[in-house]
């Protein structure tokens, strides 16, 4: 068992797929997924109770991108679990990877160093 967890952020996503792009997400990140619906079906929230984050997924027409970083106490474990979810690995640098979602954006995976991380951090078997 290994654990991750993130900062708030808005994931824009070039795709006629957003159901999908919000069910990577939601997946990759252990977030329930939630309708908007006054936002004319272009954004998909990602609830997240437990860290009380602003997490949203936005259908847009221009490239997609985004930037976090997922901590974790185990690496490999949680590359692999995000492999798993449709992620592919781009490049290792230093002590983290670069990854990139099916929808394009690309996010990092590093090492915790949050100061509340193991009681914050969402557990994975």
């Amino acid at each position: 068992m290994h654990k991750s967890k993130l900062g708030g952020f808005i994931i824009d996503c070039q795709t006629d797929d957003l159901a999908g792009a919000a069910a990577f997400w939601g997946r990759a990140l252990g977030m329930s997924v939630r309708e908007l619906p006054a936002e004319d079906g272009a954004y998909k929230a990602l609830i997240d109770a437990a860290h009380g984050l602003d997490v949203e997924v936005q259908q847009v027409a221009h490239e997609s991108r985004v930037h976090l970083d997922i901590e974790t106490d185990d690496l490999e474990a949680e590359v692999g679990r995000l492999e798993a979810l449709g992620a592919r690995k781009l490049r290792k640098i230093k002590s983290w990877w670069v990854m990139e979602a099916p929808t394009g954006q690309r996010f990092c995976v590093v090492r915790a160093t949050s100061e509340r991380f193991a009681d914050l951090a969402t557990a994975w078997p």
